[in-house]
């Protein structure tokens, strides 16, 4: 396994944490946002290989316009968008990007984005 970047993008501080422990307990750089202006302000000063993003988020935005911004800016970005409530509709992701519905074991989260960095279903920046 490879060291990513992952920009966790999550409104509950404990939830939040807890990922963003469980990504650092695997060897990952994780960069923790509140708000998808905090995201897109972290995105604009980090590589980032991966986001992970919750759909209901304070303001006027959510994590689908998160995923919107990141994929127009920056395609090779993986994305994993988690909800307890929203479900992605047919426009709101693309093939590759995937949707965990909450609530999910940290453990699980982590063997997914492992398993698609092992797969290459990320861009490697030289």
């Amino acid at each position: 396994m490879s060291h990513l970047t992952v920009l966790v993008v999550e409104d509950e501080p404990l939830i939040r944490m807890t990922l963003a422990d469980a990504l650092l307990d695997e060897g990952h750089d994780v960069i923790e946002a509140s708000s998808v202006l905090e995201a897109v302000a972290a995105f604009g000063m980090h590589h980032i290989d991966f986001l992970i993003t919750d759909v209901d988020m304070p303001g006027g935005l959510n994590g689908f316009d998160l995923v919107r911004f990141v994929r127009h800016h920056d395609s090779g970005v993986g994305v994993i968008v988690t909800s307890g409530g929203n479900r992605p509709g047919n426009a709101d992701l693309k093939p590759g990007e995937t949707f965990i519905a909450k609530p999910y074991r940290m453990d699980d989260m982590v063997a997914h984005l492992n398993l698609r960095d092992r797969r290459g279903e990320r861009r490697i920046k030289a």
